[in-house]
């Protein structure tokens, strides 16, 4: 059975989201405090958490970055009634890999789990077709290549083929959008096409900051590459040419 982690102390919600997500087939831990959290997952790590960020004992976006330290691949949703742009921005560069707000149903709630998990569980796959051929270079039919980023479709790995040979720790969010900018590699791919495919919104609320931190995270982790592009007012596009 899928576990999910909920760290929330109001009893009222938690219970609430526990009840609706058990009769979806998963198995709910809620954890009223931070401290408790941190025990549990040192203990017992599960597919997923959902993280209130006003806790009793301190805020969400310090348990997250701790989260996100210790297990770089652990997929984190906010919840939270911080609902201001600037609080949705500070918490996905904690590392959260999205941001649902209160009051929120629990139908969207369900849909964003779902499709967090089907990314975190097929990260790295080959979808085949002519957009991943376009980006294959000289590393072989399991990997795709641009500007001395190496992606290797069949270890779900990144490196940089710089003089260290370096492997990128990435979130499951920003392993998919660079998969998905690799497979259309010289192509210019719109911001509106990125959310559908990544985050999979199917009509639900997405904030536009959401694809905005991820790319900010992914470049500063990928050393500021030259070769993914912004394209004004439109998208981003990943080219070999300088």
């Amino acid at each position: 059975m899928r576990e999910i982690y909920y760290v929330e102390d109001d009893a009222g919600i938690g219970g609430m989201v526990k009840a609706y997500l058990e009769g979806k087939g998963f198995q709910v831990t809620v954890l009223p405090t931070a401290a408790e959290a941190r025990l549990a997952l040192q203990r017992h790590l599960p597919e997923i958490v959902l993280l209130d960020w006003n806790l009793p004992d301190g805020g969400g976006d310090s348990l997250c970055r701790w989260i996100r330290g210790s297990w770089e691949e652990l997929p984190v949703i906010f919840l939270t009634v911080r609902g201001d742009g600037e609080d949705i921005v500070k918490g996905l560069l904690t590392g959260a890999d999205d941001y649902v707000v209160k009051p929120f149903s629990l139908e969207v709630l369900y849909s964003r789990i779902q499709a967090l998990l089907r990314r975190a569980g097929s990260a790295g796959r080959d979808t085949g077709g002519n957009a991943g051929a376009n980006g294959r270079g000289n590393f072989g039919a399991d990997c795709l290549s641009c500007g001395g980023i190496i992606l290797d479709l069949r270890k779900k790995k990144v490196f940089l083929s710089d003089a260290r040979e370096r492997e990128i720790s990435l979130s499951g969010t920003e392993y998919q959008v660079l998969l998905y900018l690799m497979e259309n590699k010289e192509r210019t791919v719109s911001r509106e096409r990125i959310l559908e495919q990544v985050w999979d919104v199917k009509g639900s609320y997405v904030n536009d900051n959401t694809l905005t931190v991820t790319i900010k995270r992914l470049r500063e982790k990928l050393g500021q590459p030259s070769c993914l592009k912004t394209v004004r007012s439109v998208g981003y596009r990943m080219e070999d040419r300088l």
